[in-house]
């Protein structure tokens, strides 16, 4: 499937500078509002109950959410799970109520405000221990990818595309992080589960690219580094777009019709599928080439010459 056929590279690296300021002050930004408004962490990191409840009649959402307030759980979540007849109710931790009571008391509440009984699929209970050991797992899982690709991408090119990589990686993290921070979306273990998604799926993109930056030094041998680089990007770009297009159709199917347990993770996808594929573009490469990457880098090693592999024999 071809849709775009360029005839000339496209000068990408003309916009290098405007896409690092764009960078900057999106990373700025992020920083900024995850150190002072904070991350609205879910039940997975915070601590709190969580109760499955099915309904006889479709679930009036608003109604369960006005009985539970009056009841005094105003803070609680409600939201469809699978079906309209199956509700899942998210309660955060609180120190005056008594959690191994907590899921009786709601559904003797909802029972007395519905004729036809709800009954409990499900509950379960997360302790404030467990939320902060998975919020130093889920950072410690990010870093180790980090640097796993920092090595991996040293050992098959060169350190200034690693550098770039991995700047590029770190940059769609922060920035997805950062939305989820200034829109106050909730976030969960699939919100980390889509991030580090991301971080794959950006560094496939980004591998790409630099493949074909490599290969670029070795045939374009009379052209600048920055014109090597925009034909490197120009050449992968219907592969990039088409691949980043397809998944944002399905990614776009599952944010309207995959439930509300996966909204957070389509949402996180849905963006940094965006931010990676602009990083792969602009970051990474912009990157590299400020850090003074050049033809000789790129090059393979001369052989090396044998020990008499020269000298004329002595017969």
């Amino acid at each position: 499937m071809q849709i775009f056929n360029f005839k000339q590279p496209l000068n990408f690296m003309r916009l290098k500078w405007a896409a690092i300021i764009l960078s900057s002050i999106m990373l700025i930004a992020s920083v900024a509002s995850i150190s002072i408004k904070g991350i609205n962490w879910g039940l997975d990191f915070t601590g709190g109950t969580v109760i499955e409840a099915g309904f006889a009649q479709p679930a009036d959402l608003p109604a369960v959410r006005q009985t539970l307030a009056v009841a005094g759980y105003s803070d609680a979540v409600v939201q469809l799970f699978g079906t309209s007849r199956d509700v899942l109710i998210r309660i955060p931790l609180r120190e005056d109520i008594e959690q191994a009571t907590l899921g009786d008391e709601v559904m003797a509440i909802l029972n007395q405000n519905n004729a036809n009984g709800v009954t409990m699929r499900r509950i379960e209970f997360v302790g404030p221990s467990v939320g902060e050991e998975l919020k130093q797992d889920g950072g410690l899982a990010m870093l180790v990818a980090l640097i796993g690709i920092l090595l991996y991408v040293t050992m098959r090119f060169e350190w200034r595309l690693s550098v770039g990589a991995v700047i590029s990686l770190a940059h769609d993290a922060i920035i997805t992080m950062g939305l989820f921070s200034i829109l106050g979306l909730e976030f969960d273990l699939t919100v980390l589960a889509a991030i580090l998604a991301l971080i794959g799926y950006s560094i496939n993109d980004t591998i790409v690219v630099f493949d074909r930056i490599r290969e670029s030094f070795r045939k374009l041998r009379d052209t600048s580094v920055t014109e090597t680089i925009n034909d490197a990007i120009t050449s992968t770009l219907n592969r990039t777009v088409i691949t980043s297009l397809t998944t944002v159709l399905v990614l776009i199917v599952l944010f309207y019709m995959g439930g509300a347990l996966i909204h957070g993770f389509a949402t996180a996808l849905l963006f940094g599928v965006a931010i990676g594929t602009y990083s792969s573009i602009y970051v990474a490469s912009s990157v590299a080439e400020i850090l003074g990457i050049s033809r000789e880098d790129m090059l393979p090693p001369p052989p090396i010459e044998k020990e008499g592999e020269n000298t004329e024999a002595l017969l």
